[in-house]
């Protein structure tokens, strides 16, 4: 009688130990490497881009290329490597802190929070930086505008349309749509399908991934509709995530003229609120093919550094 008690046995065992496989979450990584190169013989502060190191290809970024200086710690059985990083806080997949957009008075609003007393990078909670995902994927309303110019961006909006009256950008009805499942505990994930263009080419307005400020984004109608969700239900999400160089559209971004008159407007609408940002995201795409987005937790891997505005940023998405 005891053989089929212990089969019986072995056989729970082995269902449990099945059920704890099945139940090992996904992880993704939603972050860019950050290509870096060595430092210009004499000026340590400059990087030699005839000098990369490995497979180092240039990006547009904020704040210039990636300076790594090799250093050597020698012991008797080898050394250690010890690099030494200049970087800036906004390159690749980074975090802007909420102080990273200083207002003036004209554009504070009533119960908004001026700079210097947000939260910089130090000042911010573990709990700040996770939290469950609530994707918005226009992946492919922008593929199908792509499509028209045989899958590339071009700077003209006639060519292809990412201007804030199109629909190939983040609107006020895409915000709408998830009205219900936004709280405090939120990150707003928005998956562009633009971050596949992100190392094809350095300059910081020409190449496909700035597109000369014609790229999808938040437009400003759909910032003015996430605040007043947000104030209806008095609540505030944690921030917002996006796989390119803002989370404003290119339009919003740039402003009414070459003076940045009006310009980058969820910047200038939501620090103020405390909401924090991630751009430049990678893999968002990847998140957004799991069954259930919403059973995703952002991990945001931000550094500490005392009066940060934000800075570089390993970003997970752990789903179960």
């Amino acid at each position: 009688m005891m053989k089929p008690i212990i089969a019986a046995l072995g056989g729970a065992a082995l269902l449990t130990a099945t059920a704890a496989t099945a139940a090992e979450p996904m992880i993704i990584d939603l972050t860019h490497p950050i290509p870096t190169y060595a430092p210009m013989e004499g000026d340590p502060m400059k990087a030699d881009m005839s000098k990369p190191w490995g497979d180092a290809r240039q990006h547009p970024t904020f704040g210039g290329p990636v300076i790594l200086a090799k250093g050597k710690f020698p012991t008797n059985r080898g050394y250690f490597d010890v690099g030494t990083l200049v970087i800036a806080e906004h390159n690749g997949t980074h975090l802007d802190a909420a102080n990273h957009y200083v207002n003036n008075d004209k554009s504070m609003e009533p119960g908004g929070v001026t700079a210097d007393k947000r939260n910089s990078t130090s000042q911010l909670s573990a709990a700040d930086l996770s939290g469950r995902v609530v994707l918005i994927d226009i992946s492919g309303r922008v593929q199908s505008e792509l499509d028209k110019n045989g899958g590339k961006p071009s700077a003209d909006p006639k060519v292809t349309d990412f201007s804030n009256s199109s629909n190939n950008v983040v609107t006020a009805d895409d915000i709408a749509a998830v009205a219900d499942q936004l709280g405090n505990d939120v990150w707003l994930v928005l998956n562009l399908g633009w971050s596949k263009f992100f190392f094809e080419g350095p300059d910081f307005v020409k190449d496909p991934y700035i597109n000369a400020f014609n790229y999808p984004g938040m437009n400003k109608a759909a910032v003015d509709k996430l605040i007043e969700i947000m104030d209806a239900k008095k609540i505030k999400i944690r921030g917002i995530m996006a796989d390119n160089i803002a989370i404003d559209s290119g339009q919003s971004g740039r402003g009414d003229d070459d003076k940045w008159t009006n310009s980058f407007h969820a910047h200038v609408r939501l620090l103020q609120r405390g909401l924090l940002f991630v751009e430049n995201a990678a893999n968002l795409d990847k998140l957004a093919m799991t069954s259930d987005p919403s059973k995703c937790q952002l991990a945001i891997g931000a550094p500490k550094h005392v009066a940060g505005s934000g800075g570089p940023s390993r970003v997970l998405a752990i789903c179960h």
